[in-house]
């Protein structure tokens, strides 16, 4: 048989990765490096989808439990969002008090998300909240029916992204002057997840639901389409996540420019240009990292300057 010749590194012509497999002396052949990153990226994927079916279930539960059967003092899934936190923000800081509805539990959420993402990046969004869990769901079913994908132009994709500010600044305003959680009877994950519309239909509730089925049937066309544009929280975690001790970087010496990275990205950031680090948009889900094939292009870590401070350090302990 013809030996599978590479034309780039990461593709042979004979197919995506190339030779997927290596002869030993005895004769015997064992997983190439790439089939060896392809098993990690999939590795990678199960985790995740996991993690995030975990999260989902326990979500829908608690929910149906405080709709279902209140006396039972089931938490509602306002309780067990971060974002009150963040919308109670602005009221806090000029009055001394918080707005109706939130729960001590939306503070301390609020301060571990914080915590989390200034030690270890936004893993929230890639791996625990329920709401980037169906929108995944929904891309993989567009994907199955070979529904067509959207992808606009840089410059477009930048100004749609600035969307997530605009949001997140008109939900503090309205949360500020109507002393309320404003954004819960509107937010697309409180209307899945909270399951109202199961016990109880009114005009406000019939507009969340109309506007939950236009993000959804949007991200079925745009990966991950709330994430990108309009989510409030993500705006947050953008800002902080310029700031996260870890993150994804890259190694300019050793990447190839081989651009697989940019593909598995579900908020379709472009990883193969980052310098060092990727853009705070990262989710966290390390599809990225899984998918590269060349060992060091990315990595996750701390700042190149800490990094090397530790390493210093660690050499002379030794």
């Amino acid at each position: 048989m013809e030996a599978s010749q590479p034309f780039h590194r990461g593709f042979t012509r004979h197919g995506f990765y190339g030779a997927m497999s290596t002869a030993t002396n005895s004769g015997q052949r064992r997983p190439s490096k790439a089939l060896q990153r392809l098993r990690d990226m999939r590795r990678t994927t199960l985790a995740r989808r996991i993690v995030q079916l975990g999260f989902a279930v326990f979500i829908l539960v608690t929910a149906f439990k405080h709709q279902s059967e209140e006396a039972s003092g089931a938490a509602s899934v306002d309780a067990l969002c971060p974002f009150g936190a963040v919308e109670t923000l602005l009221t806090w800081m000029t009055t001394g008090t918080l707005i109706t509805k939130i729960h001590t539990s939306n503070l301390v959420l609020g301060l571990a998300v914080l915590i989390a993402i200034l030690l270890a990046g936004n893993a929230f969004c890639g791996w625990i909240c329920p709401l980037g869990t169906v929108q995944d769901w929904l891309w993989k079913a567009a994907r199955a029916l070979h529904l067509p994908q959207w992808r606009p132009a840089e410059r477009t994709d930048r100004v749609l992204r600035q969307g997530r500010f605009v949001v997140l600044g008109l939900v503090m305003l309205m949360s500020y002057f109507s002393g309320q959680l404003w954004f819960a009877d509107y937010d697309p994950y409180v209307t899945i997840f909270g399951l109202r519309w199961l016990f109880e239909w009114n005009e406000v509730i019939a507009i969340a639901v109309g506007i939950t089925t236009l993000v959804l049937l949007g991200s079925l066309f745009v990966e991950r389409l709330w994430c990108r544009y309009l989510c409030p929280l993500g705006a947050v975690f953008t800002v902080l996540g310029r700031f996260s001790f870890l993150r994804i970087r890259r190694n300019a010496e050793v990447c190839t420019d081989c651009e697989l990275c940019d593909k598995p990205c579900p908020v379709g950031i472009t990883v193969s240009k980052a310098d060092p680090a990727v853009h705070p948009d990262c989710v966290g889900c390390l599809d990225c990292v899984a998918a590269c094939p060349v060992k060091g292009a990315l990595t996750v870590g701390p700042p190149v300057a800490v990094a090397a401070l530790l390493n210093n350090s660690d050499q002379r302990t030794r």
